[in-house]
């Protein structure tokens, strides 16, 4: 009897991982350019306080409006075309944007979008590569989770995290070598956008890689594709266990799809508060604003790149390194519970030691040296818990927890949600971060106060609402949801 095939399961694994790459390298990059940003298209409108913080953290943002459309357009995408089609389409559209946010000015000069009045367009490119990005951010684990046999999906599924950490730490340090040794004047006239444009090149890898990969069996049953998926099945997993796993691929998608309710409110509502807590915590306030916070910090704008490529990117990979290692001998659960316990802590902490001037805006200690330190120490303990716990394990989550039959249309809500809260915090950060009249009241500390109490709540909710998906198939989960919803009838 054949065995499975590990060599096949890891390369289709590392394949769709691109689009983890992708949205990996989007989430970081745009840090390079926050002040770039403000620099080439806000300030020169000479707007209030308020408003030019407003529309500051809005072009920095926006890109994630564009995430929640990908997120949403990608179920069905997903269930008529296909998981592999789908995510091809992303490294179309981010490619294209990550040129055109580099370049706004290119094409729309010839109607005048020049300098400040480039906004609208470097809006729609930003836009447009959320897209990609919401479409890849759900297609690819989906694309995973159906490919991994169930004793080591979990551990593939942490991939996905993977590849969005080594995403993130590579474009810290394309960010960093980009402006080194250069001027202030260079990265507000140019290097902003190498930063942005050099996206284009992870998203032709996407393109080439996607156009070898087959499409996954769960798709191929659900368009009545059954010798198709048991040839795949038997590539994969041996005859054995394939005849096994397109039985019950076929028994759950007997119907194809099920109304999204089928199996109750709460297998919804678990994805959604998931998804919303993974956000809410302040993770992208962190990995978007990561260089303005070390110049809170005291740290010169050099060095303030060179600790985010150190102190963020490296602590990201190393410690989703741990997550792959562990959530299928510790499980799901605890690690989602100590990561938001371990993050409330650090986030606590750090607003603690700007509200009592410890770490001032301008980098002094106040008297009480070594305070920088601690906040940076805090910084990386927050990203070690974050690492380790909701970066990855949600991603496993939303691939696991909702029944074949409404995969689709439930991971599009769950990973829509995810985005809209996205998009709320990296729009209220440099809203709260640049408000006098909070800093004057908590000297920077109350965003971190903030994302330390939801942290709390993440802790909780995880605690007493989220089932354990250890050793369970996808197949499982239909059955653990049917007598959930009969326990609350």
């Amino acid at each position: 009897m054949a065995k499975v095939n590990y060599g096949l399961i890891t390369g289709l694994t590392v394949a769709a991982t691109l689009g983890g790459l992708l949205f990996g390298y989007d989430t970081a990059v745009i840090s390079g350019a926050t002040d770039a940003i403000k620099e080439n298209f806000v300030k020169p409108w000479h707007l209030s306080e308020g408003w030019e913080n407003l529309v500051w953290g809005f072009a920095v943002s926006c890109a994630l409006l564009g995430c929640v459309i990908g997120a949403l357009i990608a179920g069905p995408i997903s269930t008529r075309i296909g998981r592999k089609w789908g995510l091809l389409i992303a490294g179309v559209l981010f490619f294209v944007s990550s040129v055109g946010a580099g370049y706004p000015e290119f094409f729309w000069s010839l109607f005048g979008a020049t300098h400040e009045k480039a906004l609208p367009a470097f809006i729609m490119y930003r836009l447009m590569g959320g897209t990609a990005i919401g479409m890849a951010s759900m297609l690819a684990p989906m694309y995973i989770g159906e490919m991994a046999p169930t004793h080591i999906r979990g551990m593939l599924l942490t991939f996905e995290q993977i590849a969005i950490v080594v995403g993130i730490n590579l474009v810290y340090f394309v960010n960093f070598w980009i402006q080194s040794g250069r001027t202030h004047e260079f990265l507000m006239q140019d290097g902003w956008r190498f930063m942005l444009a050099s996206a284009a090149i992870p998203a032709t890898l996407l393109i080439f890689f996607m156009l070898l990969v087959p499409e996954t069996p769960r798709f191929l049953v659900l368009k009545d594709r059954n010798a198709e998926a048991l040839a795949l099945l038997k590539r994969l997993f041996g005859d054995g266990e394939a005849e096994k796993t397109h039985a019950e691929i076929k028994a759950t998608l007997v119907e194809h799809t099920r109304p999204l309710l089928s199996y109750g409110w709460m297998v919804i509502l678990v994805g959604i508060a998931l998804s919303v807590f993974q956000q809410l915590v302040g993770i992208n306030a962190v990995l978007y604003f990561a260089p303005h916070m070390f110049e809170n910090m005291g740290a010169s704008q050099s060095d303030a790149f060179e600790m985010s490529a150190w102190f963020v990117g490296v602590s990201m990979t190393l410690f989703t390194l741990v997550a792959t290692f562990t959530v299928e001998k510790f499980g799901r659960k605890p690690l989602l519970f100590w990561g938001a316990v371990i993050m409330a802590g650090a986030m606590l902490l750090l607003g603690f030691l700007f509200h009592l001037h410890l770490v001032s805006a301008t980098g002094t200690t106040g008297g009480a040296g070594g305070s920088s330190y601690i906040a940076i120490a805090a910084v990386v303990v927050y990203i070690i818990g974050f690492s380790f716990s909701w970066g990855p394990i949600v991603w496993v989550l939303l691939a696991e927890i909702y029944p074949n039959s409404i995969k689709g249309q439930a991971m599009s809500i769950g990973v829509a949600a995810q985005w809209i809260a996205n998009f709320v915090v990296s729009q209220t950060f440099p809203m709260m971060d640049g408000s006098s009249a909070l800093n004057a009241a908590f000297n920077h500390g109350f965003a971190y106060w903030l994302y330390g109490v939801c942290a709390v709540a993440a802790a909780v909710f995880v605690w007493k609402y989220v089932p354990e998906t250890k050793g369970k198939s996808l197949e499982e989960m239909e059955n653990v949801w049917h007598l959930h919803r009969k326990g609350m009838n």
